[in-house]
């Protein structure tokens, strides 16, 4: 068998091996470089996009306040609840802090009803509700308002177990219902705060 024999590397291959590499450090750079810009064009695109989508979903919930918010008096008159004054976007606050803010807002002189209104409603929006009515009791003992505080959910879209869900906390359920909306009331008597 023959030996092989393996060349003595010489400055000069040390050499352009040195500068081959430094070109391949440098083209992987130059790679790294445009995969960044690249990275962060699509960020500010994800950002943008997550943005007009958000703004979308509060224009969709708008636009349902708007389509409820008109009959609900009419609806809950049915239910033996006459409501002379209706709000939408009624916003309570203090010293200019804004406590908290309802989707519609109905009241007589002895009850008021806070209504939540969502494209899609979740347990915890119904449980966000409770917490809201909280303050509104508070709020008002501080205010010297004593009327009755009721509660209301509404949805476009509304599973059976956020329903049940919401009907156990003492909520009317408002649904939609062909061209119109239904009102469910609670399981047993209202939940007054």
């Amino acid at each position: 068998m023959e030996a092989t024999q393996t060349a003595t590397p010489t400055f000069e291959s040390v050499w352009a091996i040195l500068q081959e590499t430094a070109q391949i450090v440098r083209e992987v750079g130059k790679k790294q470089e445009e995969t960044d810009r690249q990275l962060k064009e699509t960020d500010r695109i994800v950002k943008d996009n997550a943005k007009q989508i958000g703004k979308l979903g509060n224009r969709f919930g708008e636009m349902v306040e708007y389509m409820v918010a008109p009959n609900l008096q009419e609806k809950f008159r049915e239910l033996g609840l006459k409501f002379h004054q209706a709000n939408l976007s009624a916003i309570f606050s203090d010293d200019n802090k804004v406590l908290f803010e309802v989707d519609a807002l109905l009241e007589n002189g002895e009850k008021a009803m806070l209504v939540e209104v969502k494209t899609t409603l979740i347990t915890e929006d119904v449980k966000d509700h409770v917490a809201r009515l909280e303050k509104m009791r508070n709020y008002a003992d501080l205010h010297g308002d004593k009327r009755a505080f009721l509660g209301a959910v509404a949805g476009v879209v509304i599973t059976s177990n956020v329903k049940e869900y919401a009907l156990g906390q003492g909520f009317y359920v408002i649904e939609p219902s062909g061209e119109t909306f239904n009102i469910i009331p609670p399981n047993g008597k209202p939940k007054e705060w």
